[in-house]
C-alpha cells in the first residue's frame, strides 16, 4: 500500500497551508482524497505530485480558474489529453513572454547599475 500522509505532513512537504489544501479540495482542484476511519484526509505520493504541479502552475501565473479547467479535464481521462496539452501550451507561451519581459527589465536595471558605477568612479577621480 502507498505511504499515506496527513494534512499536517502535506503542509510541510508542499508549503501549502491546511486552509489552501481544503480550499483546493472544495473547488475540485484536488479530488478523491482518501479519508481514514476518523474522516481525516490521507494523501498519497500521487497527490503530492499533483499538488507540486498545481504549485508550479500557480507560481508561474496561471489563474485558479485555468488550473480548475485543467483539473476538470484531467479528471475526465484520456479523451482530454489534447485539450490539456493545448491549455499547457498557452500557459507555456505566457510564461515565455513573462520571462522575456523580466529579462528586458533586468537588462535596464543592469544598465542603471553600470551608470551609477561609472558616476561613482568619476566622483572618486575628482
Amino acid at each position: 500500500m502507498d505511504t499515506l500522509y496527513s494534512i499536517q505532513q502535506i503542509t510541510e512537504i508542499t508549503g501549502l497551508s491546511a486552509h489552501t489544501l481544503r480550499y483546493y479540495e472544495k473547488i475540485g482542484l484536488v479530488q478523491d482524497i482518501y479519508r481514514d476511519a476518523k474522516g481525516y484526509r490521507q494523501y498519497t505520493e500521487t497527490d503530492i505530485l499533483w499538488l507540486d504541479f498545481l504549485i508550479r502552475l500557480k507560481e508561474t501565473g496561471m489563474p485558479i480558474r485555468e488550473m480548475k479547467k485543467f483539473a476538470d479535464l484531467r479528471s475526465e481521462g484520456e479523451t482530454t489529453v489534447s485539450l490539456r496539452k493545448e491549455l499547457l501550451e498557452h500557459h507555456y507561451q505566457y510564461v515565455q513572454s513573462q520571462i522575456r519581459q523580466q529579462q528586458h527589465h533586468l537588462a535596464k536595471i543592469v544598465d542603471k547599475v553600470q551608470y551609477y558605477a561609472t558616476l561613482e568612479e568619476q566622483a572618486k577621480q575628482n
